[in-house]
């Protein structure tokens, strides 16, 4: 699965095109990805990555600083993944209550297409230098804020009773539940296909969101 590489300038790049640093970056990403996920973060060197996506030691350093700059890289273009489904779903969903269940449905779908990279992102993330740490969590927040802004404006539209707090609680619920899927495939596949998952899931979900 290639996916997409998020404008990331805090990371340094010797390199002035824009576009290549795209492309190259997209091409570490999908490298990394894969051999994270087969070798582990820390036995994959960037001897390893550099064979993996074509690039000589002295091109890779071009793009990246180092190894953890790498990971960031990962862990920023798995959240831009998500991001981007979500706001698809958004965009082409219905009105009201239907809206909301459209966007979790996107959002399990994606995290069942790449639940090997949100385990592998909750797997590494700590290895990461704080100030990346920081902008992942910062990446995690923007997505559970879809959920929450979802509810905010079924609230707006009388469709929903809830207080702030209890709608901010529910977002990050639906953010785990998608994430759990990841977790606990290895015993819900066994028992579930992922559209049973998404329909139980999101019935207990929206059994906790009384309408006026």
């Amino acid at each position: 699965m290639r996916i997409a590489v998020k404008d990331t300038q805090e990371v340094a790049t010797q390199i002035k095109n824009e576009k290549l640093v795209e492309q190259r970056r997209r091409q570490i990403v999908d490298g990394a990805v894969k051999l994270f996920i087969k070798h582990g973060y820390h036995k994959t060197t960037t001897r390893i990555l550099a064979k993996e996506t074509g690039l000589s030691i002295g091109s890779l350093y071009e793009y990246v600083s180092s190894k953890e700059d790498v990971l960031y890289l990962v862990c920023i273009a798995i959240h831009t993944e998500v991001e981007q489904g979500l706001k698809e779903a958004m965009a082409r969903s219905t009105e009201g209550r239907d809206a909301l269940t459209e966007i979790i449905r996107e959002y399990f779908l994606v995290c069942e297409r790449m639940s090997d990279h949100v385990l592998l992102m909750y797997q590494v993330t700590h290895f990461l230098p704080e100030k990346w740490q920081k902008k992942v969590l910062e990446a995690e927040i923007r997505i559970t804020d879809l959920f929450i802004d979802a509810m905010q404006q079924l609230k707006k539209e009388g469709k929903l009773k809830l207080d702030d707090d209890t709608i901010n609680l529910v977002g990050h619920n639906i953010s785990i539940i998608g994430h759990t899927w990841a977790f606990r495939r290895w015993y819900f596949a066994k028992h579930f296909t992922i559209e049973q998952y998404i329909e139980k899931q999101t019935q207990f979900i929206m059994g906790f969101l009384p309408e006026e």
